[in-house]
């Protein structure tokens, strides 16, 4: 039996309206990308993150953390991964392993701790971020950072992602100053505009707030920021969206304008014997058939190559909504089986009679696809107990019980 879908996280305050207080048309033409916004949370739903210090306790002590998975930073400064990471012990012959109490004596001197890649250690924290994700159609990272009293983690600097700043626990003062480099790309960072973000950071912010627990902040990429701890212990949480441009896409485009230049024979010919390489003449000599060759090939490439490339990022850039393995081998063999519904952020797409994914590529029958497309569609018929079994196995549905 087939559940309907959970369907779409849009419009639901799962996604965006969980970090925005605004309406996210009103958020798309007035800051996505262009202003920061600082939502207070009286005006926000409670957090489905589930972090806080107990998480981060977890994770250290518990989790068997490795680098890169955690770092630490004092007066701006990132620390060597060897000043907090001990040897796993028997039966673990890891050296970079996390240790607690170099992290204890650390964090008592001013140390901030950094975890990174939260979006694959904390359930809550991924499930929030898959919905975010599925809102704003770019991918979505999160980092913790947990700060002592009275100390800033970081100089001011500047992201190349844009971010939502979540407060979860004491109180973060934010300075946030305007960009030295608009929109920077993911080989823009900071570090190469070191002088002017130290100019920047003299003048007076534009926006100075103290975030308290459940504040959001969205700051878009390139604007400067920098926060100091308040009283007591800060945790924060940065939502990172990294996301896709223009220049994605151009790059996409000059692949395959690349693959369909290595087809044509009249390039792939050598120059002539003697060839003097540091000449200029040699290529110019060259360019109006290399132009020609080059818009030719940039002719050829369709709206469905550019579709295709862009989908084969979104894929790898997320995962799809976890599963049990185990409970999904047995709930597909089940002569009873549960009912099923469709898994959540598979980012699906057809090429040709090929499902396509987040978690892999399944060949459809012609007589099933009509029935896989409704599935996709949300409206939710039978599908055969044989296809329900193969679309199980590949992971396409899960069983509605996995809701809770």
């Amino acid at each position: 039996m087939l559940e309907p879908p959970a369907g779409s996280p849009r419009g639901t305050g799962r996604g965006l309206g969980a970090f925005v207080a605004t309406a996210p048309e009103r958020f798309a033409t007035e800051q996505w990308g262009r202003a920061p916004l600082l939502s207070r949370a009286a005006d926000l739903p409670a957090p489905r993150h589930g972090f806080g210090a107990a998480a981060v306790d977890e994770l250290l002590a518990r989790r068997a953390l490795r680098t890169p998975f955690l770092r630490m930073a004092r007066n701006g400064s990132t620390l060597d991964p060897r000043e907090f990471t001990l040897g796993g012990g028997v039966g673990a012959a890891i050296g970079d392993q996390v240790s607690e109490d170099k992290v204890l004596r650390l964090f008592a001197d001013g140390a901030t701790i950094v975890l990174q890649g939260l979006h694959r250690t904390w359930a809550p924290v991924s499930d929030t971020a898959r919905d975010l994700a599925a809102d704003l159609g770019h991918p979505v990272q999160v980092n913790a950072y947990v700060t002592p009293p009275q100390n800033q983690g970081f100089d001011d600097h500047y992201d190349v992602h844009d971010v939502f700043v979540v407060q979860v626990e004491g109180e973060k003062q934010w300075r946030v100053r305007r960009p030295v480099l608009e929109h920077p790309l993911r080989d823009q960072p900071w570090t190469d505009h070191r002088e002017a973000v130290h100019a920047a950071a003299a003048e007076e912010p534009v926006l100075e707030q103290v975030l308290e627990p459940g504040d959001c902040l969205y700051l878009p990429r390139g604007w400067l920021h920098s926060a100091t701890a308040l009283g007591g212990t800060s945790i924060h949480l940065t939502f990172g969206v990294h996301v896709w441009t223009m220049r994605h896409l151009a790059e996409d485009l000059l692949s395959a304008a690349g693959r369909r230049l290595d087809a044509d024979p009249a390039l792939r010919q050598a120059l002539a014997p003697g060839v003097d390489a540091l000449d200029p003449a040699v290529t110019a000599a060259a360019r109006d058939q290399l132009r020609a060759a080059v818009e030719r090939a940039l002719d050829d490439v369709t709206d469905d190559d550019l579709a295709a490339a862009l989908a084969r990022r979104a894929r790898a850039a997320q995962r799809a909504e976890p599963l049990g393995a185990l409970a999904q081998h047995q709930a597909a063999g089940a002569d009873v089986g549960p009912r099923w519904r469709l898994r959540e952020h598979l980012a699906a797409r057809w090429e040709g009679g090929t499902l396509v994914t987040r978690v892999g590529r399944l060949e459809v029958a012609e007589a099933d696809r009509a029935a896989v497309a409704d599935l996709l569609a949300g409206r939710a018929p039978e599908p055969p107990a044989g296809l329900l079994r193969r679309l199980a196995l590949a992971g396409v549905v899960v069983p509605a019980a996995a809701d809770g």
